[in-house]
């Protein structure tokens, strides 16, 4: 990763920082993005006090304007970018009849309109790259039923094929687009539920590896997608699901 610029959204997250905090240490430069700015500066000051160079920004993934302002600062700052990692989600878990039109445009705008516009808004200087991997963060609600969360998994099947035929139109264009696929995850999105359930929360009870994943677990999947070491791998999903999928 050394020399290599990667801008991160959603960064203050669990997996967000795992993945900025690795690839902070294989020697990429960093912009790391949220939307509160406050988050970011502390996760960048952190990363910096450890010898990284990072640049914060905060970043409303669902809007235009300041999907701009980030890249174009970028620019300003790097003169280049290599790597984009669509990580800011948002998840809603009620099933058809309960979601709210409120709730259903939020998820939709950041999950999957915030991916589509991360990778228009930065395209030009990751085709100027010459070797740029964009990774999109999907879900194993992206490739399998649940029963509820409409709108999640609505967002998450899209983010899927979207990445797939992102990899087809720039296969050759210098840019490889790949989707992340992560299943139970200790994060604070859903650390509440876990604390709550523990080991009898569904989902853990039917992996296979009976647990809930690290993080850094699937920080380590990114890195891989980032890095030259993937250059034949495009337009696939990699599961990080400790085999929930795998029935």
């Amino acid at each position: 990763m050394d020399g290599k610029v990667a801008l991160i959204t959603g960064a203050t997250g669990g997996i967000g920082q795992a993945t900025a905090e690795l690839f902070a240490r294989e020697g990429a430069r960093l912009i790391v993005t949220d939307l509160v700015k406050d988050a970011t500066e502390e996760l960048a000051e952190r990363l910096i006090a450890e010898g990284a160079e990072v640049l914060a920004a905060g970043l409303d993934v669902s809007s235009p304007e300041n999907w701009s302002e980030v890249v174009q600062l970028t620019g300003q700052r790097f003169g280049r970018l290599d790597i984009l990692v669509n990580l800011a989600g948002v998840v809603d878990w009620p099933g058809i009849e309960d979601t709210t039109q409120d709730s259903w445009e939020r998820v939709i705008a950041v999950n999957q309109t915030g991916t589509w516009l991360g990778m228009k808004t930065a395209m030009p200087l990751l085709r100027a790259s010459g070797n740029a991997s964009i990774i999109n963060t999907s879900s194993v609600l992206g490739l399998v039923g649940s029963g509820a969360a409409a709108a999640y998994q609505a967002s998450k099947g899209a983010v899927r094929l979207l990445s797939k035929t992102a990899a087809v139109e720039y296969a050759t264009r210098g840019v490889r687009i790949n989707s992340v696929h992560p299943g139970v995850i200790a994060t604070p999105m859903i650390q509440d539920l876990l604390d709550e359930q523990g080991d009898r929360q569904p989902d853990i009870v039917r992996t296979p590896m009976r647990r809930a994943g690290f993080p850094a677990e699937v920080a380590s999947v990114m890195l891989f997608l980032a890095g030259d070491e993937s250059s034949f791998v495009t337009g696939t999903e990699l599961v990080v699901d400790g085999g929930l999928t795998a029935y």
